[in-house]
């Protein structure tokens, strides 16, 4: 595939790059990329994933654009309030780079889907807002052998990890458990600023790419943390992945998605 002209002024600082570069680009292009949800941090994930060139990018959401989703959900307009969230994330991708092919699956991610859906695809973009998804999103990738990017945020603070499975540990690895509803506040109750998740939502960004082609020191792990009040970025250790983890460890007792296992409220990032 050669480059046109516009795909070679709009990817010139991806091209000089070392790490990246022409074959490296091709290879963006050629991927395909899921991102499971269009709020906080699927806003800036999806919209540098199609800055990027990445080829297709599906995005997952079954909510619609409320305005007090714009402090920090940036992919997102005033004119979108009460719009289907993948369909303002798609225009908005869309008019970014009209190379990028943008498939909006307007649905609640649940155990009877997630497989499907997710099978299409390269990789996994983890940018929901609740416990009950996460686990969800990591047993179902850990299953399909499906890499994926975590990323949460509260408050002033983010974290963000990748798991590549065989690789290292998994969500339930480090987490184990879903805690009980209530039990951790939610960004509605404990409020959020609105720039740390876009932190977090780039940095994703940054390690899909990175899986993607192979390059630099993915988080795998590792758990990268974020604290904006004091500006401290600390990529931490994580233990080796457990033998006894339910989903990844050398018995696994969940071996299929069972519906009962992921019902939790959700809080909304």
């Amino acid at each position: 595939m050669a480059f046109t002209d516009d795909q070679l002024e709009r990817y010139s600082r991806h091209l000089i790059l070392k790490d990246i570069g022409v074959r490296g680009q091709k290879r963006l292009l050629a991927s395909r990329v899921l991102v499971i949800g269009a709020g906080g941090l699927g806003s800036p994930a999806a919209m540098y994933l199609a800055a990027a060139g990445v080829g297709t990018i599906g995005i997952a959401d079954d909510d619609v654009v409320d305005l007090s989703n714009l402090q920090r959900q940036i992919i997102h307009g005033t004119a979108d309030v009460g719009e289907p969230k993948v369909e303002s994330a798609a225009a908005t991708m869309r008019a970014i780079n009209p190379d990028v092919t943008v498939e909006p699956h307007r649905m609640r991610i649940d155990a009877t889907n997630i497989a499907g859906l997710i099978d299409d695809y390269d990789l996994v973009v983890d940018a929901t807002d609740n416990f009950s998804a996460k686990f969800l999103i990591n047993d179902a990738c850990v299953l399909a052998g499906k890499p994926y990017i975590y990323g949460g945020a509260v408050r002033f603070e983010g974290q963000l990890m990748d798991v590549v499975p065989g690789e290292g540990p998994c969500y339930r690895c480090i987490f184990r458990d879903m805690p009980a509803a209530g039990e951790v506040p939610s960004c509605r109750e404990a409020g959020v600023l609105g720039a740390v998740v876009g932190i977090i939502g780039s940095m994703q960004a940054v390690e899909a790419v990175k899986l993607l082609l192979g390059i630099g020191e993915p988080l795998v792990a590792r758990m990268m943390t974020v604290d904006a009040l004091s500006m401290a970025c600390r990529a931490v250790p994580l233990p080796e992945r457990e033998s006894d983890c339910p989903v990844c460890g050398g018995n696994p007792t969940i071996t299929a998605l069972d519906p009962a296992n992921y019902v939790q409220p959700a809080c909304a990032i």
